[in-house]
């Protein structure tokens, strides 16, 4: 059994889609981040960078006592290697799958991230940091677009992996990023073909009625408002 410390965002869904992908056995723990949970210190001696999703493998293939893994990265890597499913074995296919997981890590769900924040969350217009952010979102989109261009399905030419099940969550806000997936011909086409999977739906409807409709002021200053002082305090209570 895995314990899937987990709230409906981006990040979150990478993981439920590969829970529901692989049929892995796992017990949904709620993290409301817009209250503040993710600093509780169980959570925090599970994922000490204060993020969820992160998880708990009660059966790790070692055999020794159970295993908790944070970043979500890190998690499909972690969840790909114990099933032997969606990460190849041959090290030229892996390693194109591990590329592209790295630049979603790097690249897009950061760049994405804040897009969105300074679309949408922002407290005032902040005109340089919208087009900075728009445009190397843009720019990516135009990346990803060639690779499947290229590749003809997948992200990954090997077929479909981790890499598409950590690079969709981000695209499916592409409507909040004011991105038109119209100008993205391929990736609209690998988008809906995705969409089809009866597991990927699963894991984008964990928990969906979980989100709220709009950051509250509680909600705001636990999402935005942190600090290295905040982080010393909460390490000081779990301790």
């Amino acid at each position: 059994m895995i314990d899937l410390y987990y709230w409906p965002t981006p990040n979150g869904w990478k993981i439920s889609i590969m829970l529901e992908e692989c049929g892995l056995p796992y017990r949904f723990i709620p993290v409301n981040i817009g209250k503040g949970e993710q600093f509780k210190p169980d959570f925090l001696a599970i994922s000490p960078n204060n993020r969820m999703p992160a998880i708990v493998d009660h059966e790790p293939v070692d055999g020794g006592k159970p295993l908790a893994v944070f970043e979500s990265g890190a998690i499909l890597q972690y969840l790909a290697e114990k099933t032997g499913l969606f990460l190849p074995a041959a090290i030229r296919e892996r390693h194109e799958v591990l590329q592209w997981l790295m630049w979603q890590m790097g690249g897009l769900g950061p760049m994405a991230g804040q897009n969105g924040h300074f679309l949408l969350y922002a407290p005032e217009q902040v005109p340089y940091a919208i087009e900075r952010y728009g445009r190397e979102v843009d720019r990516l989109y135009g990346v990803l677009d060639a690779q499947l261009q290229r590749t003809g399905g997948y992200v990954a030419a090997s077929g479909y992996s981790i890499a598409d099940m950590a690079i969709l969550p981000w695209i499916r806000t592409h409507k909040a990023q004011n991105i038109n997936l119209k100008q993205f011909a391929y990736i609209e086409r690998w988008y809906q073909l995705l969409c089809e999977r009866p597991a990927l739906r699963r894991g984008l409807d964990l928990g969906k009625d979980l989100r709220a409709p709009a950051l509250t002021d509680e909600a705001r200053k636990a999402l935005f408002g942190q600090t290295a002082q905040s982080v010393r305090a909460g390490q000081h209570k779990a301790a």
